[in-house]
C-alpha cells in the first residue's frame, strides 16, 4: 500500500513539474513571438521610409 501512494504521489509531483515547465515554455515562446512581430513591424516601416524617401 505504501509503494501504491508512493508512486501516486510521484506522478502527481511529476504533473506538477510538467505543467510549471509548459507554462515557463509557452510564456517564453509567448515573448519570443512578441519581440520577433515587434522587429518585423520596425523593419517593414523603416524599408518603406525609405523607398518613399528615396522617390521624392
Amino acid at each position: 500500500m505504501g509503494r501504491i501512494l508512493l508512486a501516486v504521489a510521484a506522478v502527481v509531483l511529476a504533473f506538477f513539474v510538467l505543467g510549471s515547465l509548459m507554462g515557463l515554455i509557452v510564456g517564453l515562446l509567448k515573448w519570443a513571438v512578441i519581440i520577433g512581430l515587434v522587429v518585423v513591424v520596425v523593419m517593414f516601416v523603416a524599408k518603406l521610409l525609405r523607398s518613399s524617401g528615396a522617390g521624392r
